[in-house]
């Protein structure tokens, strides 16, 4: 899942440096290395891809892992080689990028949207059941900034009912299930995908990676990776199935190695920047109780699950109060431009959408998702920011929604 961040829109006039929703944090050794790159004559596909590819291997316990130009692709490719197509149904959740549903369209099948839990965010796994039917083929569950779904719950529900998953953990490479990396065999039992987009927790600019469950399905995937050409010897080629044009770089490969070497440091920035938000917010909701105002317009926000366990906080997202005294979202986020702060959301409802619209989802399919959906705000977090950062969201948040 990716979108542009909103902090690409032009910085007003502050006197403080403008805070961006996100920023990736390139060291100079891989700047350094992207330059050997480039100077080698090798810049596609080739040895940076496969040392990638063999790290990514080894983070994930040994799995087979192949390197894609997108997050987004490795899902449909995933889907694919679980033979999913034609008159089959896929589940996943509205409250995601509109790629995860995208590429269910793509392979000719159908999403069926089930609603979210309120409390996580994530994919009620108690409606997934009633939802499956005799043409579901596969679930497609996604971990909202960085909080995994609940795996065992997930695993069971696929076992018992003969259904693939493919994981859209394009928010949570090094978030945790029970002690175990998301993507591992201990936490997740078939396809994986990985996002490594900007705005991700580690970036290779544009890509992502597809975690496999045997070389069967590797090789297939390579397949798919390269319109469908498989090479023997010198010169002999053929071509067995319709692939695309999916393949990662090497230069972009070699971004990717410098930024896994620092993941575990990018991770635990992200989680003591979330616990300061959450102690910000403490902090600013006592400091709000003495006030005389009262009314749904001091109300303050939805505060994410403080999960500090298993997430790896690719995102903080508030969902604020509504009603008729209230800014609304977009009001808000006007504010905190001005205010020299970006930031997003995270995602709107897909199936509201105009062309999901069309194939006939409408306003009040799934409630939940869409009261989040409408009321959702991302805000600022990235491994480089300080908790003076943190602590100026809060405070410049908290007075534009304490004043009217």
């Amino acid at each position: 899942m990716s979108a542009t961040p909103h902090s690409a829109l032009r910085a007003p006039h502050s006197a403080q440096p403008f805070l961006p929703l996100t920023r990736p944090s390139i060291d100079d050794e891989t700047i350094a290395g992207v330059a050997d790159v480039l100077r080698s004559g090798w810049i596609t596909s080739g040895p940076q891809v496969k040392a990638l590819e063999a790290a990514l291997s080894q983070l994930f316990g040994g799995r087979p892992v192949r390197a894609f130009n997108s997050g987004t692709c490795t899902m449909e490719i995933a889907l694919r080689i679980a033979g999913v197509g034609s008159s089959d149904e896929v589940i996943t959740t509205p409250l995601t990028w509109v790629a995860t549903s995208n590429v269910i369209l793509e392979t000719g099948a159908r999403p069926v949207f089930v609603d979210i839990d309120p409390l996580t965010r994530n994919i009620d796994l108690d409606r997934v059941e009633a939802a499956i039917t005799p043409r579901t083929k596969a679930i497609i569950p996604v971990d909202l900034a960085g909080l995994p779904v609940d795996r065992d719950r997930l695993h069971d529900i696929a076992n018992k009912r003969n259904l693939r998953v493919i994981e859209d953990a394009a928010q949570s490479i090094g978030a945790t299930w029970r002690g175990n990396l998301i993507g591992t065999k201990a936490a997740s039992n078939d396809f994986v995908s990985f996002s490594f987009h900007p705005n991700k927790n580690i970036t290779t600019i544009e890509g992502g990676c597809l975690v496999l469950n045997d070389e069967r399905e590797a090789r297939l995937a390579e397949q798919y990776r390269l319109q469908g050409v498989i090479r023997t010897g010198f010169d002999g080629m053929d071509v067995e199935v319709l692939g695309g044009k999916f393949n990662l770089t090497d230069v972009a490969a070699r971004v990717g190695l410098g930024q896994l070497k620092r993941l575990d440091e990018f991770t635990a920035a992200r989680r003591a920047l979330a616990r300061h938000y959450f102690k910000c917010f403490a902090e600013a909701k006592v400091a709000g109780a003495s006030s005389s105002r009262r009314g749904e317009q001091d109300a303050p926000p939805t505060l994410p699950l403080p999960d500090f366990e298993n997430s790896n906080w690719h995102m903080f997202q508030v969902v604020l109060p509504e009603g008729p005294n209230c800014l609304t979202r977009a009001q808000v986020m006007e504010k905190m431009h001005a205010a020299g702060i970006a930031t997003g959301v995270h995602y709107p409802p897909v199936h509201l959408f105009t062309m999901y619209r069309k194939l006939g989802w409408k306003p009040g399919d799934f409630p939940n998702a869409e009261r989040v959906g409408r009321t959702i705000l991302t805000l600022p977090l990235f491994p480089a920011m300080t908790n003076a950062d943190v602590e100026r969201v809060v405070e410049t948040l908290t007075e534009i929604l304490q004043k009217k």
